[in-house]
């Protein structure tokens, strides 16, 4: 048993509060996952730069320097922004895959959270109200987001453990669930040459979405094919640099709830999540549909 919060913002004056917003959500999904909490916030891009979003078990000792260090390692200026475990590092685009490199050269114990335009994943084992706490979540701004708290039922609580899990640029992932046919799907992924951090189950799931969006399918049709190629219980929201979508599978025993307003659509795993959300009592709302996908864009 899990939660699952996402909010994505149609009306841009709500952005200076989707932290705020996303944080009381995911708190309010403590019961549901008190071992460790996570959440993706996509916001702040600027032209020609990129973002890594990295962690480490010994920040004083690995981010020390950090941005010196990257930049002497690929010539190129880096910006570095700590908070608590994380740090977001800011560099050029197109030198994201240079500084992943230049990492595990320089800092081999740090990993990487989130790579991309404009995405950044805090994560980490905990209360969700006390991991919210130490990246000070609610004072965040962004166009979308996506939150999870975690009951661990199948591997162990870890920061790398929690969702959500990010396996493409500004791509993510959350899951309440179990996929049954996770090691096979994981095989004839790494054929494919995707890569894995843990054998979590929903890994698999954010790479596989992943694999299909890098091969040219639309975050639609990659969500279409979770329900033929996955097996298992999930309900899976999924964070895109432009979109937001959900999907369920055929038996849907999983809960959710989904609410739609002029400023907004809301996803939670129980409609608690959603009750402080402004103009919540004029939405929309639904259960979603087993085996259909419903997505956002802009």
């Amino acid at each position: 048993m899990c939660g699952i919060v996402g909010l994505f913002l149609k009306d841009p004056k709500l952005e200076s509060q989707l932290g705020a917003m996303l944080t009381d959500m995911l708190i309010t999904m403590t019961d549901r996952g008190p071992d460790s909490a996570g959440i993706a916030i996509y916001g702040g891009a600027k032209d020609g730069l990129g973002k890594l979003t990295v962690q480490s078990a010994n920040p004083g000792r690995d981010f020390r320097n950090l941005d010196a260090d990257l930049h002497d390692a690929i010539g190129q200026p880096v910006a570095m922004l700590v908070k608590s475990t994380h740090a977001v590092l800011e560099l050029p685009l197109a030198q994201l895959e240079a500084a992943r490199a230049a990492l595990t050269q320089l800092r081999p114990e740090v990993k990487v959270m989130s790579a991309g335009d404009s995405i950044e994943i805090f994560k980490e084992v905990g209360l969700p109200k006390d991991v919210a706490a130490r990246f000070d979540l609610a004072k965040m701004k962004g166009t979308h987001g996506i939150g999870h708290t975690r009951m661990a039922t199948e591997s162990a609580v870890t920061t790398m453990g929690a969702h959500p899990f990010s396996t493409g640029a500004d791509q993510c992932l959350v899951h309440n669930g179990s996929l049954s046919n996770h090691n096979g799907v994981r095989r004839e992924l790494k054929r494919l040459g995707m890569t894995f951090e843990t054998e979590n189950d929903t890994e698999v799931g954010a790479a596989f979405i992943s694999h299909k969006l890098q091969s040219g399918e639309t975050l639609g049709n990659a969500l279409e094919a979770t329900l033929t190629d996955l097996d298992g219980f999930f309900t899976f929201v999924v964070g895109t640099k432009n979109g937001f979508g959900v999907v369920r599978d055929p038996i849907a025993c999983k809960p959710a709830v989904m609410a739609e307003t002029d400023q907004y659509v809301a996803f939670g795993s129980e409609y608690r999540a959603l009750v402080n959300l402004p103009g919540i009592e004029d939405a929309r709302i639904w259960e979603p549909e087993p085996a259909t996908v419903y997505f956002w864009e802009r």
